[in-house]
């Protein structure tokens, strides 16, 4: 037995995913178009990549492959390449995030721990020669944290402040506002 399996996979994106929709949530839809350099993704392509970025592990693990060469990477890479160049509102974005997301830990639930511990081939001449699905899966949850530490970022840079910061100042504030009453 583990103490995190599918269940905890679900519950540990879904905390991700959230605090990704309150991001999106807090920026303002004028500056969705905001990029910190002219190579660097927008505001509005980060959130729809975080968005789209559940397909790969959905279609590997929803589709059970046991080996990634049977996988048709220039047909997912068309796909996802589309998906992304869909022009879409602060709205539509904000709706993909939450139902993707959902989709996405509905199906993290549903894996037994047996099929969390198998084995995927990776391509040839790929470092590991394996991987588990576990582990596969736990970096759909690490890239979006990536890219979400990228919006934090691009939040500084049009003057807000990131919802977990603000937390983060309120808990202090009341820390120190209980120590002063002492």
């Amino acid at each position: 037995m583990t103490y995190y399996g599918g269940k905890e996979l679900a519950g540990a994106f879904r905390t991700v995913r959230k605090n990704t929709i309150q991001i999106a949530e807090d920026i303002p839809g004028e500056q969705y178009d905001y990029k910190a350099t002219p190579e660097s993704r927008t505001i509005r392509q980060t959130l729809v990549h975080i968005g789209v970025g559940t397909m790969f592990p959905t279609i590997v693990h929803g589709g059970k492959l046991k080996d990634m060469q049977d996988l048709d990477f220039q047909e997912f890479l068309a796909k996802i390449s589309g998906e992304e160049s869909k022009p879409r509102t602060k709205a539509e974005i904000i709706a993909m995030l939450e139902s993707e997301g959902e989709k996405f830990a509905a199906l993290l639930e549903s894996f037994p721990e047996s099929f969390l511990a198998e084995s995927v081939a990776m391509r040839p001449g790929g470092e590991p020669a394996t991987r588990t699905r576990f582990d596969m899966l736990l970096s759909a949850k690490e890239h979006e944290m990536h890219h979400r530490g990228q919006l934090m970022l691009l939040q500084r840079m049009i003057g807000l402040t990131p919802h977990l910061t603000r937390l983060m100042q309120e808990r202090m504030a009341r820390m120190q506002a209980q120590t002063a009453t002492k």
